[in-house]
């Protein structure tokens, strides 16, 4: 099947899913992940058997710390990206439920898989680390087809009899199709998103909104295909920043101006006189996009503090961190005068 194809059918099953609500999302999560991890374990312990893993030595210096610095980056943004829609989804919760409770058990579903897709990962892509001459090295087959080609050399390489080949195609496609319940809470995330714009975004249907990010993805997302490593860590780079950018005005603005959890009125979510106007917001975050600029480290551009963080030409990636820094520090001005102005 070409790539394209397998884009659209798997965003044409997630906008399905999506356009019925969360009930039906919900539903979806709840048992979706169930053959998803099997598969995992599959994984596992296939490669396992096949004895190729290959230990990487770490070494030190300046060298390392560009490199670290970078790919910290690079998995910050895939941990930390779930902050921006966590609460469209614990909004559904009973009011009297625990704070805790709900933080427990987020932070446990998430730092579990977490930890361990990461972790097996890693762990098979050393086995790329192999001699290119070898016909049945992993690294052919990464070469070949990426991240699909060296997990598929992990559960169907040559060695298997046809059976047990069959059986390893049968969980790649399945794990291809789990694309599908990664997708469904940032989809139906942006109907919610669109609709806090403005009233006259609540207008429009929520299915619609579902439709119009789905056409986004599919044109963003063919394009990409072909590049689609290069692509994704560029991305996982830019959530990391925006997302160091937003956490650090939400901490700022809840353990500061709030003083914890007592100084919000649930009353006024909709009520745009007793709400912050926002200029403060703005403008920290503009701040923490200079930040990021001066820190990033990506193929088109290079900021002067990043040179400094890592050998030449690429330094080290330190964008997350200053546009974190920029923003709480800019937002913690911008807010007190805010405050003492519109008196909100």
């Amino acid at each position: 099947m070409p790539g394209w194809a397998g884009i659209i059918i798997i965003a044409l099953i997630t906008a399905f899913i999506c356009t019925f609500g969360y009930k039906i999302v919900h539903a979806y999560e709840f048992w979706s992940w169930i053959p998803t991890t099997a598969i995992f374990f599959v994984i596992l312990g296939e490669f396992v058997q096949s004895d190729a893993f290959y230990n990487i030595p770490m070494g030190v210096g300046y060298s390392e710390l560009g490199a670290v610095l970078s790919f910290g980056a690079t998995i910050f943004g895939f941990a930390t990206g779930w902050t921006s829609y966590a609460a469209d989804y614990t909004v559904y919760q009973p009011a009297h439920t625990s704070k805790k409770k709900v933080f427990a058990w987020t932070w446990i579903g998430l730092i579990i898989p977490l930890l361990f897709t990461e972790m097996l990962g890693l762990a098979v892509a050393t086995a790329a680390n192999q001699s290119e001459t070898d016909p049945n090295s992993y690294q052919i087959a990464y070469n070949d087809g990426q991240i699909g080609g060296l997990i598929g050399a992990v559960v169907f390489p040559d060695t298997f009899g046809t059976a047990k080949r069959g059986f390893g195609k049968f969980c790649v496609v399945v794990l291809a199709l789990s694309i599908i319940a990664n997708n469904c809470p940032n989809i139906y995330s942006v109907s919610l998103t669109m609709q806090m714009i403005g009233r006259w975004a609540q207008r429009v249907p929520r299915f619609i909104w579902t439709i119009v990010a789905t056409g986004c993805y599919i044109a963003i997302a063919i394009p990409g295909y072909s590049h689609f490593e290069e692509y994704l860590e560029d991305f996982l780079n830019f959530i990391g920043y925006w997302l160091a950018i937003y956490q650090s005005i939400a901490f700022v603005e809840h353990f500061v101006f709030k003083k914890g959890f007592k100084g919000y009125n649930p009353a006024d979510y909709d009520n745009p006189k007793a709400l912050p106007p926002g200029i403060a917001a703005v403008s920290a975050f503009c701040v923490g996009v200079a930040g990021m600029v001066l820190g990033m480290s990506q193929a088109f551009w290079v900021g002067p503090v990043a040179l400094k963080a890592g050998p030449a030409p690429y330094g080290g990636d330190v964008g997350f961190e200053l546009a974190a820094a920029f923003a709480a520090t800019s937002y913690l001005v911008f807010r007190t005068i805010e405050k003492r102005i519109f008196k909100r």
